[in-house]
């Protein structure tokens, strides 16, 4: 997997390309309304390749009246976390001081640098051309992110110099994988140290693909196994001077991606704010599973049903992740800390359970016999066959003769029945909703109708 970062001075349409290229997915029923998350970080797929996107523009400099000093900033920060750059100026005002500043920073980043002239709906005349090649760099691409002209050839050439992406298979004794994620000084390295540092086996510790993150394998007593991926290090990136809440979100979508289990950590003092819900979003986007791990209880002021009234703050603002056991420990006391091992298994087993079609259409067929879904325009809403496509996340295709008008509420009712029988209650479940192939909206059942056709 590789990442792409979106760098440029602001209002050359760096927002707008990062939007086409993250946007156009699937039809899945994933999130709840009213929520606001941060999408200045997200993943894409193209031609069986899968790579992070980095929108700069998200990242705010202390000086915010410097041009400059932003744009330097940002090209910091690909510098640091990329393995493309997608430089971004506007082609109809044509280059500026900014942009010629900039450019002389990334051409020192060593990283494969593509200079996106934006805002070109027309083909460039060789003169126009000449001025941004002054900029020295060979990989100069015309496009208009707004009409969609340019991005699709762009991207094409950016991924082909990428092997595709492998699939793994189940190994006999499974290994769960676990990114202990969080902002800084919320205890992730007192976490780790508590885990590893207590008796268990480490067989070994490696610097990880991720950067600065650390790879530690741990063998409890029953021989189950696991592989830590810490983060921690994201405190050490003291050359840079914009917030390091902001590289945290970096830091975590490198270390979420190669997980199974994310183990979010949230201060109990502090509570569950923006940054958590940043992180859990990306988690939650990524597919895999989420625990959220209160840490610091043991310094909060107990009241009664105190742990009760902190879950049910932190589930308003985490209400995508509503699936997500949370479990409140101390990693300086290790109260509660053997907890997080049994999570991770429940979680990972979820994440990677499979469901028959017929339990599925069985299961679906009572949903629907005991709340029917609304008629829409007089006609009933069917639902012809229910299967389960992939793992990890799970994800299940509902054929419809009319999806499209299947409302959300009664979409989520159908999830929230599905996780309670089919035992998805800890983990992210993705629902796509589908008219079958070569069917027709009204057109009577006759391919499922021998004996799975749900109600």
């Amino acid at each position: 997997m590789f990442y792409i970062a979106i760098v440029g001075r602001p209002n050359v349409g760096k927002s707008t390309l990062f939007n086409k290229i993250v946007g156009g997915r699937p039809a899945i029923v994933d999130d709840t309304p009213g929520v606001t998350r941060d999408r200045n970080i997200a993943f894409a797929n193209r031609e069986g390749r899968k790579f992070g996107v980095i929108d700069t523009g998200g990242f705010e400099p202390e000086n915010h009246n410097d041009i400059i000093s932003q744009t330097r900033e940002q090209a910091m920060v690909a510098m640091e976390e990329a393995d493309e750059i997608f430089f971004v100026v506007d082609g109809r005002e044509g280059l500026a001081g900014a942009d010629e500043d900039l450019g002389r920073n990334l051409r020192k980043a060593g990283k494969r640098v593509w200079l996106v002239v934006n805002k070109v709906d027309n083909p460039l005349a060789p003169g126009e051309v000449d001025q941004y090649h002054r900029l020295g760099f060979s990989n100069v691409r015309p496009v208009s992110a707004e009409h969609s002209l340019g991005v699709a050839s762009l991207l094409e050439e950016v991924v082909s110099g990428y092997p595709a992406d492998k699939v793994e298979e189940e190994t006999e004794t499974p290994v769960t994988r676990i990114a202990v994620v969080g902002k800084p000084n919320v205890g992730k390295s007192s976490l780790i140290n508590r885990i590893v540092g207590k008796g268990r086996m480490i067989v070994s510790q490696t610097a990880g693909t991720t950067r600065d993150a650390v790879d530690s394998d741990v063998i409890l007593a029953d021989g189950r196994r696991y592989v830590l991926i810490d983060t921690a290090g994201i405190r050490r990136k003291s050359k840079v001077s914009q917030k390091l809440e902001k590289y945290s979100v970096i830091m975590a979508m490198k270390a979420v991606e190669r997980a199974d289990v994310a183990l979010l950590l949230a201060d109990a003092e502090e509570g569950v704010t923006t940054q958590e819900a940043k992180i859990a979003g990306l988690v939650e986007d990524a597919g895999k599973g989420l625990i959220l791990v209160v840490n610091k209880w043991d310094l909060v002021k107990k009241e009664t049903n105190s742990s009760k009234i902190f879950e049910e703050e932190a589930r308003q603002k985490l209400k995508f992740a509503r699936h997500a056991p949370m479990v409140f420990i101390s990693s300086l006391t290790g109260q509660r800390v053997e907890k997080v091992w049994d999570l991770a298994d429940e979680v990972r087993g979820q994440l990677v359970k499979r469901i028959g079609s017929g339990a599925l259409n069985s299961m679906v067929r009572r949903i629907m016999d005991k709340n029917p879904p609304p008629t829409v325009k007089g006609r009933k809403i069917k639902v012809y066959y229910v299967t389960q496509v992939s793992t990890a996340p799970p994800t299940i295709v509902i054929m419809s003769n009319v999806p499209e008008a299947i409302h959300f509420s009664y979409r989520r009712h159908l999830e929230n029945r599905i996780r309670e029988e089919a035992g998805f209650d800890k983990t992210p479940l993705r629902f796509i909703f589908r008219r079958p192939s070569g069917r027709r909206m009204g057109e009577p059942d006759t391919k499922h109708g021998h004996g799975k056709r749900t109600k």
